[in-house]
């Protein structure tokens, strides 16, 4: 039997030898290369922390102690170790676990983790919570080096120093080096600083010292002078001069001294930042070599490595190309991403004109600003985010870019159900916020040719904030582009229903219209365009004489437009199909679509249950 088949929890990882854990290692990186092969997921990340996890799961009991992760895409070792290998069948499918952490499928999971830089935050509020109710536990983030390049990251490490609060924060640098380079000395003496019989004998010196007041004074005396010696010789990091102790680099990947520092740390009883160096994709030579394409994955061949291909161009990959046409023609041009030049489509843009490609790191509100500042001298700065994250930076969209009525273009990606990702990453609010905020244009293209046409309007023609929001993948079937002739588009005709959708809902709506004619009502199919402002005017117009409209729409309940259509059409019934009032989960697309009733099949069933039978 296979060590990792046997490992619940971190009762069972005490129990083993040293060769043990070393040899279920081995194990976790052979399963996840398997698992992931068959579902998708999150592999380089993974594969990099095994080391790391096995080592915090030994020291740590996690239905107590509680491990906060930042992002999250790098659990997968702490689920396995935590009784939920048989899950990973599912991983990421509708009704199966999650590939973030989720507090709903294990005590394990501390928190609900897939947007970046605040796992710092929760664990201090979780530390203070402790000291508050007089509880006795550990508290851990685990963080990486991507996510610290947040500015909630270092707004919390600044109050972690004032509190004193007992904590362990894990930096995992897998990529870009925070600290400087310290020199052999310096590593030496890291080396030296993280040893258990240094460390052990540095508290028995304090415990002696402090006895009486003769040796107090004596032990006060020799920590200045070693603290004057460590700043003279050392250069200091920033979390040294926060006042956090800094213990690191050190081999992330290294079993043995990493377990060995944990348990170090966790006796220290003060807030202690340890950094370690990993390798992404670790163990599996495809990922060792391109991990940022082994990062979040579909199926490929576990043998090879091989992926499957391409599906034709994306909605990111035809902005990311129209992009660098308009660049070529306005020198005015510029783009900004956060942290994610390749999932935005805008690698070869950045490649192409790199003076005029920003990657601000995970600093969405900062991006968003910035962007407010370029604009207002002048340039024409096109923001692209992902609609998930672009919540993160709604103050700034009004207060920095709206408010000035600034040319800025905010290009909003994987809006709508992203699918796997589930809760913490579907774009399902962005219609809703974005309309509270006076003077911006939403636009909302169905085909990647629309989006092209939107964004040349948006960069040439238009002169304000402007928004345009589109889905994770490509072109369903309707592929064609209206956008010149107007903000509303008929792709259907009928007398006793309008729907009225937006985006690449369409392709159901359309579905769902033709199974209600085959059973004997008529629906008129209405596309709008533009979500903001509202085309009142033509939707009316549009109408004809239908009286009964019903607004289709990838959106949590009231963050949608059904009730604006309600406010503006007071002689019309509206009934409206959306996502509901709660978080949308993770599965397929397909599957979601037809759990929420927005596949074609239950749009035709609600309209024949609410739609009055006068025939």
């Amino acid at each position: 039997m296979r060590i990792l088949n046997t490992i619940q929890g971190h009762d069972d990882l005490v129990k083993l030898t040293d060769d043990q854990r070393l040899e279920l290692c081995g194990e976790i990186r052979q399963f996840l290369v398997e698992s992931i092969s068959q579902t998708g997921g999150h592999l380089a990340s993974n594969l990099g922390v095994v080391e790391l996890s096995v080592a915090i799961e030994t020291v740590y009991n996690t239905n107590s102690d509680r491990l906060v992760f930042d992002v999250g895409h790098q659990s997968y070792v702490h689920k396995l170790l935590t009784g939920r290998q048989a899950d990973f069948a599912r991983l990421r499918q509708f009704g199966g676990i999650a590939g973030f952490p989720k507090p709903g499928e294990s005590n394990t999971d501390a928190f609900v983790a897939g947007h970046a830089s605040s796992s710092i935050s929760i664990a201090l509020g979780m530390a203070r919570a402790r000291t508050l109710r007089g509880e006795n536990y550990d508290v851990i983030a685990l963080i990486g080096d991507g996510a610290a390049t947040g500015g909630m990251v270092f707004e919390a490490l600044n109050d972690v120093a004032v509190s004193k609060e007992p904590m362990v924060i894990i930096l995992n640098d897998n990529e870009m080096s925070i600290a400087p380079n310290v020199g052999g000395f310096a590593q030496h003496l890291s080396r030296i600083r993280t040893k258990e019989s240094y460390l052990g004998m540095k508290a028995r010196y304090r415990s002696a010292m402090a006895k009486s007041g003769f040796t107090r004074s004596v032990y006060r005396g020799t920590r200045r002078i070693k603290d004057w010696v460590k700043r003279v010789l050392l250069p200091t990091t920033i979390f040294d001069n926060m006042g956090l102790t800094y213990l690191g680099p050190v081999d992330g990947n290294n079993l043995a001294g990493m377990t060995a520092l944990l348990r170090l740390a966790k006796g220290m009883k003060k807030p202690v930042v340890i950094h370690v160096f990993t390798q992404k994709g670790k163990g599996y030579g495809p990922a060792e070599q391109a991990p940022d394409r082994y990062h979040g994955v579909g199926r490929f061949d576990a043998a090879t490595g091989v992926m499957g291909g391409s599906n034709g161009e994306t909605f990111s990959d035809a902005f990311g190309r129209t992009m660098t046409e308009l660049a070529g023609k306005n020198p005015e041009l510029c783009a900004i991403t956060a942290a994610m030049p390749g999932g935005t489509g805008l690698a070869g843009f950045m490649e192409q004109y790199p003076k005029r490609t920003f990657d601000v790191g995970i600093a969405e509100e900062h991006a968003v600003s910035m962007a407010g500042g370029l604009a207002k001298q002048g340039m024409i700065p096109v923001v692209a985010l992902y609609s998930t994250f672009l919540q993160r930076s709604y103050d700034q969209i009004m207060q920095d870019i709206a408010m000035l009525k600034l040319h800025a273009v905010l290009a909003v990606d994987r809006a709508g159900l992203v699918g796997e990702d589930g809760e913490t990453h579907h774009g399902v609010f962005d219609v809703g916020f974005l309309r509270q905020i006076p003077g911006m244009t939403v636009l909302c293209p169905t085909s990647t040719a629309e989006l092209s046409e939107m964004l040349t309007w948006a960069v040439e023609d238009f002169d304000g904030p402007v928004a345009i929001r589109y889905p994770r993948g490509g072109n369903r079937n309707i592929a064609t582009s209206a956008w010149d002739d107007g903000a509303v588009c008929c792709h259907r005709q009928g007398s006793d229903v309008a729907l009225i959708t937006y985006g690449v809902l369409t392709d159901e709506v359309m579905h769902g219209a033709q199974i209600l004619e085959e059973s004997g009502i008529s629906a008129s199919v209405l596309r709008l365009l533009r979500v903001d402002p509202l085309p009142v005017e033509e939707i009316a117009a549009k109408l004809g004489a239908c009286r009964h409209v019903i607004v289709v729409e990838e959106a949590c309940a009231g963050s949608g437009i059904k009730e604006a259509i309600a406010w503006h059409l007071p002689g019309c019934r509206v009934d409206g199909i959306d996502l509901g009032g709660a978080f949308p989960t993770h599965g397929k697309l397909s599957d979601l679509y037809a759990h929420y009733g927005l596949d074609g099949r239950s749009i035709a069933k609600f309209v024949q249950e609410v739609h009055p039978n006068e025939k």
